[in-house]
């Protein structure tokens, strides 16, 4: 029987290279949306491509409202989010595009769904190398989930084989990632990693993820395909 797999799928660069190499690693994928209140939600019109593309076994949009909440720029149209000219030029810090515990919740509902449908993996795209500034994206982080994980649900107490939170993109560059995801034919114009998109999802061209994502393009000599378009607002 092929194992399944959930897979978080934000419709960006990253996440659509983590449900590839859940694909080319034989799983049967299951992939997990949220719609919380995001500015940026034209990824999820992507990640519905995307899961159509690599034929995933279901694909759920959850609602939920961080937005309610604020204290990011991506969910409270009161904080700007940050421009820059180059990705040179990015700090360090946690920047306010941060929303406070997305990646906590985000997977406890796919630990839910593991739970529901017998899988025993969850795939999420996160990385700590180029873009260290978040918190939840740091494999000390995903280590702890994992055991509360294993700790918290009927699997942990009577499987024995444990959940296991896979983030085969943690210790890559962009450049990196980028690679490997041509390398298992992902069409990267398919996907939107703009934090600020114009009308019908134009990436902006100067947020932080924009940037950091033509760095990696141009890193191997490429240009961006969903990057043709800009909206520089």
């Amino acid at each position: 029987m092929t194992r399944r797999a959930i897979v978080l799928l934000s419709g960006g660069l990253d996440s659509a290279t983590c449900l590839a190499i859940a694909k080319a690693s034989g799983f049967s994928v299951h992939a997990i949306s949220f719609r919380y209140g995001q500015r940026h939600q034209y990824e999820l019109e992507r990640a519905s491509k995307l899961a159509s593309a690599f034929q995933t076994s279901s694909h759920r949009i959850i609602d939920i409202d961080l937005a309610q909440f604020g204290g990011s720029a991506l969910t409270d149209p009161s904080i700007r989010v940050p421009k820059s000219d180059s990705a040179e030029a990015l700090g360090h810090d946690i920047p306010v595009t941060y929303v406070p515990a997305r990646n906590t919740v985000f997977l406890s509902l796919a630990l839910a769904l593991a739970e529901t449908i017998d899988a025993k993996d969850i795939f999420i795209g996160v990385n700590a190398l180029d873009y260290s500034g978040y918190p939840d994206c740091r494999p000390e982080f995903i280590a702890a989930y994992q055991t509360m994980a294993n700790l918290a649900t009927k699997r942990g107490v009577e499987d024995e084989t444990p959940l296991t939170i896979h983030t085969p993109l943690i210790a890559m560059t962009k450049a990196q990632i980028i690679q490997e995801g041509l390398r298992l034919g992902v069409d990267y114009s398919m996907t939107l990693s703009c934090y600020d998109p114009g009308p019908g999802g134009t990436p902006c061209g100067r947020c932080d993820a924009c940037l950091l994502r033509e760095k990696g393009f141009a890193e191997h000599g490429l240009v961006d395909p969903a990057g043709e378009n800009r909206n520089p607002n």
